[in-house]
């Protein structure tokens, strides 16, 4: 039985969300506030996380990437903004599903469902398709061409952001949002000097290739 993380702060609204879960065979375990639901999902396997955005102690965004930042779980925003750009701030930081309130319980467990096909059919879960690099996620280690690569907090944080989607375009904001904790106080030059490190120490490692490849006036991406 697959277990699924509920992190939702209205009793009424994860008593109908639970009752549709057990309905279909998963198992639910439901927490009120961001604080425990990252020591439930750091204490347990869970299939696939919902999260409510309005929390009481944090908003759903930051537990995402606190929760992105060491697993490829499948995680669906569950709130009552409507705004797009809510929407797309919530799928670019990470999450692979958004529902907006309010909805029909059965119409997030079929979501959740379709999830967990495409993610168990297609190893999603692990989308480390970079030929050059492999991420020890336990270890909180990146591998360049077999050699472990000496790194810090940020600097792991920012090439594994990059190695999972090679080829795909990021921009200073995006590689801020998703691999720093405060976003809102790093400035675009910081990107730029942890991307000037990190390729010091790709050169270290094979100094005939430069995997990273900057995109004037866009950002950054790694080679495919």
């Amino acid at each position: 039985m697959r277990k699924i993380l509920l992190v939702e702060d209205e009793p009424s609204i994860a008593d109908n969300i639970i009752y549709a879960l057990k309905t279909e065979g998963f198992a639910p375990t439901w927490c009120q506030t961001a604080a425990d639901g990252l020591r439930a999902f750091a204490e347990h396997a869970f299939a696939l996380v919902i999260l409510d955005v309005g929390l009481p102690d944090m908003n759903g965004f930051e537990l995402c990437k606190k929760m992105r930042a060491g697993s490829f779980v499948p995680i669906i925003f569950v709130t009552a903004r409507k705004d797009e750009i809510d929407r797309v701030v919530g799928l670019e930081i990470g999450a692979d599903d958004y529902v907006v309130k309010p909805f029909a319980p059965r119409e997030l467990t079929a979501r959740v469902k379709a999830i967990l096909r495409r993610t168990e059919a297609g190893g999603a879960m692990q989308p480390q398709t970079s030929k050059l690099f492999s991420i020890d996620e336990e270890r909180c280690e990146i591998r360049y061409c077999g050699s472990p690569l000496q790194l810090s907090r940020y600097e792991f944080r920012l090439l594994k952001v990059l190695v999972q989607k090679p080829g795909r375009v990021y921009s200073r904001d995006q590689l801020m949002e998703l691999a720093w904790e405060e976003p809102d106080t790093a400035l675009d030059r910081t990107v730029d000097a942890h991307i000037k490190t990190l390729r010091a120490k790709l050169r270290a490692v094979r100094d005939d290739e430069d995997p990273i490849r900057t995109h004037r006036g866009l950002g950054y991406s790694l080679k495919d």
